[in-house]
């Protein structure tokens, strides 16, 4: 192939670009149930990176193949535009958020067309317009209406770099501190300020048991979630405080209520109302407390405070102490302090000098030495008075029993979604402050309550805008002040695949009945580390809008597909790493071969140079066969054995690349389009082609092609003069039938193996012919007897109990001891005629191969090589 014809997708790119919007391609058809694939929308950073192109490459070859194959498909794009780096950009850049926002949009919608992903635009949307941010007000309205908002002051994560709060599933541990910034890895403080909270634990349970039922979800997504929500099963206790304060008693969750006369210490949380309250007459709680809010204090830390606690089981007094490692969010806020059987408590112990003292022992009465390590596992009671003896489960019941001051409770771990945050880029949240009505919800016709122009400042320039800030109450119409933080911006993530099946809508965030007909979303593509945050709260999101009776269904995804991570010298491709390779540096189709080639789509894998000209190799030799097509003149229109070969390969590559497509085994798709690539080059070389067989093979290439490389499938059909468009023509199907198709293709590689062995261990390199002879038909009898028996059958008499095999005696009889031996091993195999008639057709290429002659026969009754023959293993012969 000459240079000049050498494939290019940036010389076509813009032509078939123009031709798919001309025709409409990617425009659904119809909203009566579409197949609707989608993958997470982007944040609009301003370029994309490779994470991008994997994710988006992934959900369009497979939006791509569904529409060949028929269905109507919803294959969406829109903007994850809100947020704080564009508001730090901004104030980088001397310029606002907004402008910022659309120059990286027009970026970014750019690059994807350059690599030819398939969306619908005309449902394009972005979050920090205006009439698509006011249907977070409404829904924020609605859910206050449904009880589903909290307004309270609360101990939160602070960040100071961003100079917000952040939801617990935002702070990541590091290598240095316990918890970062997700974003800026910044170390997290708390602090305690007035938040809009959405009560995601009012679904606590149900988010739970929903996980059993997403099959078609990664187990590694669900298992994270699970203990995120972190159901735990066990028991409130309630202890009495004996000093003098406001606080009679303190309750306590446990799950090992049978430790409980182990318990030494009481510990609350430093934002716990006890702590608070000891902390008005006691100097040191109260600074301890203070530093605790506002520094990283030591996670074991604590101060001993003057108050005491009642044990309820046995009546002794406990010190309380207030300690950071007890979280003001998880359970009750306070423990019981069973050092000598609970890591953490034990820790505390230690550091703080409190006694240890052991009241479960093993059950198989290993020593423990409870100074040095405590003992968690279940046991027997012991010094535990009336109770000692009891197994740990039985002491549990007992203990509930008897113990007024305990009833059964479940906890989670799973807290309400704190959705305020203190910048100016995000949703405004639809309240307004009043000192006569508190707060008071905007009302629904003034929304969308829109941002103000920006103000740059440091903290959050919604504070410095007087215009937006000072109004009146919608209650009273007193002065009022407006709240001043905007939304989570996973808020605007947690419903979006709903307004992309309306985005026009101007009276409705969705059209309901649409959305019932559509979800869930058949396919969502999207990175694993989003399970806590937006994968849970979509998850949420859509239970709750099903109670307030604007949707049907309460699950908003089936099929959950997370992308591995693209990887560069063993690292993950970063820019702080340097080693960030453009998604344009190799042109948009090879950079999307390599992607959807290199492994399954949830691996990760590495970026190499070698593996990329692989893939640029692959589309010159396609290009090349149907260019080189258009100049072949000599064609051959009888029909020969290896004709119907290659015919019936062709069909297997058919079936083989469907069934690797609804897997979205890509890697293997491609694998399948390289062998029939060869196999129809070896035909070409081997003998003049039959042109039926030929073009529609090359056919076949351009449309299983046409979904990875979408540029080089619509050049290959349109060379082949195929009818309309590649990306509308009918995916193709098998011309015979296919269902044995594995079987078949191992026979044919089994053979070209065995003979390959024979010439290298035989050191055979000009064979004058290679004999193939079929086994008898007895042995493809007995194979089948052999494969439909149970496991416990005892073959050799079930294979003999044949009259057939009795005939043939002793080597029937020792043939079925072969397959007792092999029964777990046994694959399936053709019958007799069908493997004599696939290998007689497939002769040619030990012919192309080894250049000789070919035989293939049935075997003759007592031929010694009749003996060695089995069914799927024909005895092989070279002289």
């Amino acid at each position: 192939m000459s240079p000049a014809n050498r494939y290019s997708s940036q010389v076509v790119q813009e032509y078939w670009q123009y031709t798919w919007d001309r025709e409409g391609v990617y425009e659904l058809a119809s909203v009566d149930d579409p197949t609707y694939v989608l993958g997470m929308f982007p944040y609009t950073s301003g370029t994309l990176h490779m994470g991008h192109v994997r994710n988006y490459a992934i959900t369009d070859a497979y939006a791509r193949y569904r529409r060949m194959c028929g269905d109507d498909v919803l294959h969406p794009m829109g903007w994850d535009a809100f947020g704080l780096p564009a508001e730090n950009a901004a104030h980088e850049r001397y310029t606002d958020p907004k402008s910022w926002t659309d120059a990286c949009i027009d970026q970014m919608r750019e690059e994807m067309d350059t690599l030819g992903f398939g969306y619908d635009w005309e449902r394009e949307i972005t979050t920090c317009d205006p009439d698509y941010y006011r249907w977070n007000q409404y829904f924020f309205r609605q859910f206050h209406e449904e009880g589903l908002v909290e307004y309270k002051a609360a101990d939160v994560n602070w960040c100071p770099d961003c100079e917000t709060v952040l939801a617990d599933a935002q702070v990541v541990e590091s290598d240095d501190h316990d918890g970062v910034c997700w974003r800026c890895d910044t170390p997290v403080g708390r602090r305690e300020l007035d938040q809009w909270f959405f009560s995601i634990t009012d679904y606590a349970e149900e988010l739970l048991e929903g996980l059993d039922d997403l099959a078609d979800w990664p187990e590694s997504v669900r298992e994270i979630q699970r203990n995120w929500i972190g159901r735990r099963e066990g028991a409130t206790v309630t202890f009495g405080i004996a000093d003098d304060t406001d606080h009679d008693e303190v309750d306590v969750f446990t799950t090992r209520l049978d430790t409980i006369c182990g318990a030494t210490y009481l510990a609350v949380s430093p934002g716990h109302d006890l702590a608070r309250t000891l902390a008005e007459h006691d100097d040191e709680v109260a600074a301890y407390v203070d530093d605790a809010r506002t520094d990283d204090v030591a996670e074991f830390s604590g101060v001993e405070t003057d108050a005491t606690a009642v044990n309820p089981v046995t009546g002794e007094e406990v010190p309380v102490y207030v300690a950071a490692y007890v979280l003001d969010d998880v359970g009750t806020g306070a423990v019981m302090g069973v050092p000598a059987h609970n890591e953490r408590d034990h820790a505390f112990a230690t550091e703080q000098g409190v006694p240890i003292e052991q009241v479960i022992e093993p059950i198989d009465e290993t020593p423990t030495d409870i100074e040095t390590e405590p003992f968690t596992g279940q046991g027997m009671l012991t010094k535990s008075g009336e109770y000692d003896g009891l197994a740990s489960s039985a002491a549990r019941e007992r203990l509930l029993d008897d113990t007024e001051a305990a009833r059964e409770d479940v906890t989670y771990r799973l807290r309400d979604w704190l959705i305020s945050r203190q910048r100016y880029w995000g949703t405004p949240i639809p309240v307004v402050h009043c000192e006569e009505c508190g707060p008071v919800l905007v009302p629904e016709d003034e929304l969308p309550v829109e941002l103000p122009e920006f103000v740059q400042s440091r903290g959050n320039p919604l504070e410095q805008a007087e215009e937006f800030v000072e109004t009146t109450c919608p209650d009273c119409g007193e002065p009022a002040r407006r709240e001043t933080d905007t939304m989570d911006t996973f808020v605007d993530s947690s419903w979006y695949f709903l307004r992309y099946l309306s985005p026009d809508l101007d009276s409705a965030a969705f059209d309901s009945e649409v959305a019932n007909e559509t979800l869930p979303v058949d396919v969502y593509v999207g990175g694993e580390e989003h399970a806590v945050l937006h994968l849970l709260y979509i998850r949420f999101f859509t239970r709750a809008l099903a109670d307030i009776g604007e949707l049907d269904v309460r699950e908003p995804v089936q099929k959950l597909l997370n992308q591995g991570t693209v990887l560069h010298s063993g690292e993950k491709m970063s820019k702080t790493k340097d080693n960030v390779v453009s998604p344009h540096e190799y042109g948009a189709e090879t950079t999307r071969l390599f992607v959807l080639s290199a492994a399954h789509p949830e691996q990760d894998f590495e970026w190499t140079a070698r593996d990329v000209s692989s893939s640029y190799d692959l589309q010159q030799q396609l290009f090349g066969m149907v260019d080189a097509l258009t100049e072949r003149t000599a064609f051959r229109e009888s029909e020969e054995p290896h004709d119907e070969y290659v015919a019936r390969e062709i069909d297997r590559t058919v079936a083989a690349a469907t069934e690797h497509y609804e897997g979205f085994r890509y890697h293997r798709a491609v694998s399948e389009i390289r062998v029939l690539a060869g196999l129809l080059g070896q035909y070409r070389e081997f003998d003049t082609p039959n042109e039926a067989v030929y073009r529609r093979g090359l056919g076949v290439l351009a449309r299983l092609i046409a979904p990875i490389t979408p540029y080089l499938g619509e050049e290959m059909w349109n060379l082949l003069r195929g009818e309309g468009l590649v990306a509308e023509a009918d995916w193709p199907e098998p011309d015979t039938d296919t269902s044995r198709f594995e079987t078949e293709r191992r026979i044919v590689e089994t053979l070209r193996d065995d003979v390959r062995d024979i010439t290298d261990v035989a050191s055979i390199t000009n064979p004058d012919e290679i004999e193939v002879v079929i086994a008898p038909d007895w042995k493809y009898d007995a194979h089948e007897i052999a494969q439909a028996a149970d496991e416990t059958d005892a073959l050799v008499g079930k294979i003999m109990g044949h009259d057939q095999m009795q005939a043939v005696g002793e080597p029937a009889q020792s043939y079925a001891a072969e397959l007792q031996d092999r029964k777990r091993e046994l694959r399936p195999v053709l019958p007799g005629d069908e493997e004599y008639d696939l290998l007689t057709r497939a002769a040619w290429l030990l012919r192309d191969e080894f250049e000789t002659d070919v035989i293939v026969r049935r075997a003759e009754t007592d031929e010694d090589l009749a003996a060695k023959a089995k069914p799927g293993k024909p005895a092989i012969h070279i002289s």
